[in-house]
């Protein structure tokens, strides 16, 4: 539990830093509109809206202003982007489009071609474009960059970010006795891109996902959670990365690869700086480097989340993914890093600036999900830009963004029973476990309120580890199996105090909450759910303001923005397949009635 201070800043020096990015202000225009023009509002990625029109007195009259069908019914995570009173909208399967704001006529289409040969990792779900120079740019399933003329949707270039594929687990070699061996498979390790690009002093930044997913599969019944995600002994997967490549042309600029060429096995770490204790059997992990020399080749670390960017040091963040194999240790000895860790890197160049490693040798899937985003914070009296992180694990994480020193903690804003217990025969149930915690669900810093708002869930898992005979019937292959159990899970929505790291408020929702929050100068929190509903609260205290009840799921991002001098609400809404939540295909906007 923190005991320390955020600071916020002035209007005056949000403004300052903001005027040194590339994306444009999200202040008023002579034109009375207001863009959302990146993935988290502004580099910092706090998606706080200065927007006031809408606010606590009048947000019971919210009305729907327009509703479009995309005709793609899929897992819908995008952020929609708005710039000069359109709004881009990436769908499922990496289709892009162009709609007029204010009144959701479609101005163009790009529908995506994708490789015949490229088996999708990680489903069809894309989180976002970026917008920039003129062009629209989108990172695809099949682990391509494509650039778009934003006016008309013509491609202007195509490049391959990863050019091929990887070995991936297989479901006949899971024992004979599991049921999981002749269910549906939804996924596995593999090459993909799931993250919304950002664009930065002409570079356009990404990374590719699933590269250490592990094998997916979907439970029986079409509304409840994914039915188990499995880690099987073996060399599947790659290094996962960073790029920046030429906003113009494409080509690559630079690559971090998250899996360092040497020392990923770190200091067999058995407490980190925060306070987390490990249990690990560290004689046993040195003996087995000789064992699996070659491990961080495979070595996994998807960067599933868009940086934040600090303009003033030219410094991102981004958070990584799972060591692969996926929570299956036996041929990973280590720290593994730089996998579970929240990164900062010098975005001109891609060179590594400090790195923190929330969950060394991860055991339980507990990747950097959410985005980081950057604040100031008052930390024994001194004003310290800091980062911070909504993680899996239940916490929000503070470090000073320059050092990466780790300065603070809330208070966990989900139950947690058995944190960190290793995987066993028996089965060992967690929670939080592998969907968390705070998933990849963005949170929003008001800094004049002083709150981090995330959105959460509680869901056990039960770990279990299995063994199978090989063909020569005298090895057994081992691998590890996280399944959802049958007790009772639900969402948190919590408003975390940034005096004190204690939990403000909170609201419990009906199921677990993934999709991210909207928080406003109006005094508002907006915040969607699984059964389609999608709320506003009063961010000062959690009440209930006003609702809609949408046909699907609302598992995405809320915008705000104001065309015309009018301020509008948006939300995709598609469901969320992994978790059970009824996909569909609608971009939803709401305004305030005409006097």
């Amino acid at each position: 539990m923190t005991r320390t201070l955020f600071r916020y800043l002035s209007l005056a020096s949000i403004t300052a830093l903001m005027a040194c990015t590339q994306v444009s202000k999200p202040t008023s225009s002579n034109t009375g509109n207001v863009d959302w023009p990146s993935y988290g509002l502004d580099l910092k990625s706090q998606r706080f809206s200065n927007l006031s029109q809408i606010n606590q007195h009048n947000v019971s009259t919210l009305k729907t202003a327009w509703k479009v069908e995309t005709g793609v019914k899929a897992t819908f995570q995008a952020t929609p982007i708005v710039v000069n009173g359109i709004m881009y909208v990436s769908l499922p399967f990496n289709h892009v489009l162009a709609l007029d704001a204010a009144t959701g006529k479609q101005l163009w289409k790009y529908s995506h071609d994708r490789k015949a040969d490229w088996a999708m990792c990680c489903g069809p779900a894309n989180r976002g474009v970026a917008v920039a120079q003129g062009k629209v740019y989108i990172g695809t399933v099949d682990a391509r960059l494509i650039a778009l003329d934003a006016k008309t949707g013509q491609k202007l270039w195509d490049i391959d970010v990863a050019a091929s594929q990887v070995t991936t687990e297989q479901q006949g070699t899971l024992n004979s006795s599991d049921p999981n061996k002749t269910r549906k498979i939804t996924g596995g390790t593999g090459v993909g891109i799931a993250m919304a690009p950002v664009v930065f002093n002409n570079k356009v930044i990404i990374g590719i996902t699933g590269v250490g997913y592990g094998l997916h599969i979907d439970n029986p019944r079409s509304d409840a959670p994914l039915g188990a995600v499995i880690g099987v002994t073996g060399r599947y997967g790659r290094p996962g990365f960073l790029a920046a490549f030429d906003a113009n042309d494409g080509h690559r600029v630079w690559q971090f690869d998250t899996i360092p060429t040497k020392g990923w096995e770190g200091t067999f770490t058995t407490q980190t700086s925060d306070g987390s204790h490990f249990e690990r059997d560290v004689a046993e992990e040195k003996a087995a480097l000789k064992t699996y020399p070659d491990a961080a080749t495979f070595g996994g670390g998807s960067a599933w989340s868009t940086p934040a960017i600090d303009a003033n040091t030219n410094t991102l963040y981004f958070g990584t993914g799972n060591p692969s194999p996926q929570m299956n240790d036996v041929s990973r000895p280590g720290d593994n890093l730089y996998t579970v860790s929240l990164v900062a890197l010098d975005t001109e160049t891609g060179k590594y600036k400090w790195h923190y490693q929330q969950v060394p040798h991860d055991l339980w899937g507990y990747d950097l999900a959410s985005p980081p985003v950057l604040f100031q914070y008052n930390h024994h009296g001194k004003n310290i830009a800091a980062v911070g992180q909504a993680s899996k694990t239940g916490w929000f994480y503070i470090h000073d963004r320059v050092t990466g020193e780790f300065l603070a903690k809330s208070e966990a804003f989900v139950p947690q029973h058995n944190l960190f217990k290793k995987p066993s025969i028996e089965g060992t149930v967690v929670y939080p476990g592998i969907l968390g915690g705070s998933n990849w669900s963005p949170a929003s810093v008001d800094e004049q309120q002083q709150k981090v708002f995330v959105a959460a869930m509680h869901s056990p898992i039960k770990y279990t580890i299995h063994e199978t005979d090989n063909d020569d019937g005298k090895h057994s292959m081992r691998y590890t199996s996280s399944e959802p159990t049958d007790d009772a899970r639900w969402g948190l929505l919590s408003a975390i105090d940034l005096n004190s790291g204690k939990i403000a408020w909170q609201q419990k929702t009906a199921q677990p909450l993934v999709g991210g929050v909207l928080s406003t100068a109006g005094g508002l929190l907006f915040s969607g759910e699984g059964n389609g509903m999608f709320t506003a609260y009063a961010s000062q205290t959690g009440k209930p303001l006003w609702h809609y009840q949408s046909e699907y799921g609302v598992n995405a991002p809320p915008i705000t923005y104001q065309v015309n001098g009018e301020q509008y609400i948006a939300v995709v809404s598609g469901g969320n397949s992994l978790f059970g939540f009824k996909q569909g295909d609608s971009v939803l906007t709401f305004k305030l009635p005409k006097p």
